[in-house]
């Protein structure tokens, strides 16, 4: 199989589904006693990349965190579990959405709190570190859809973002 038949093949938005899920424990705690922001950063990072490289079938590199909102804090003792999948791809570029919620350790029983959620664009890598080609999203389900056309929104804001930055450092 040729890369652009590969590219061309796509795969459903659930093929990219990820859950990493972990307890926090005292060594992730910032110093109001709650866990750290950049903890949580990496566990969104790591699931991400799960997600990624799934879609693509490869290695996939972060490229940009468009967005995270920590909404809920964390506690020690707590089971966070981060969900990912890729939203929309490009050429050779995936935005990849996360949801990171949190089974609190004294009351197990009630449902999980979302604490974060976030946004990554990640880009698909050969061997020697170049962009190659990443297959298509087929969204399948309405959520699928929506997230997909948002996902279309944040690019065309990040791509007039980078345009009128150029266009002030040339004038």
């Amino acid at each position: 199989m040729t890369e652009h038949s590969f590219a061309a093949s796509g795969k459903p938005t659930s093929y990219s589904r990820v859950t990493l899920s972990r307890i926090m424990t005292a060594v992730d705690v910032n110093l109001y006693g709650t866990v750290h922001g950049g903890v949580l950063m990496k566990f969104v990072d790591d699931v991400a990349g799960a997600a990624a490289a799934r879609h693509s079938g490869g290695t996939a590199v972060t490229a940009a965190i468009d967005e995270i909102v920590f909404s809920e804090p964390v506690r020690v003792g707590d089971l966070v579990h981060a969900h990912a999948q890729v939203n929309w791809a490009g050429q050779t570029s995936m935005e990849v959405g996360v949801k990171v919620v949190a089974e609190r350790w004294d009351s197990a029983e009630d449902e999980p709190v979302r604490v974060a959620t976030a946004y990554l664009v990640f880009v698909g890598v050969d061997v020697g570190g170049a962009p190659r080609p990443v297959r298509p999203v087929l969204p399948g389900a309405p959520e699928d859809e929506r997230r997909f056309r948002e996902a279309e929104i944040r690019r065309a804001h990040r791509l007039a973002r980078r345009r009128a930055i150029q266009a002030h450092r040339e004038g």
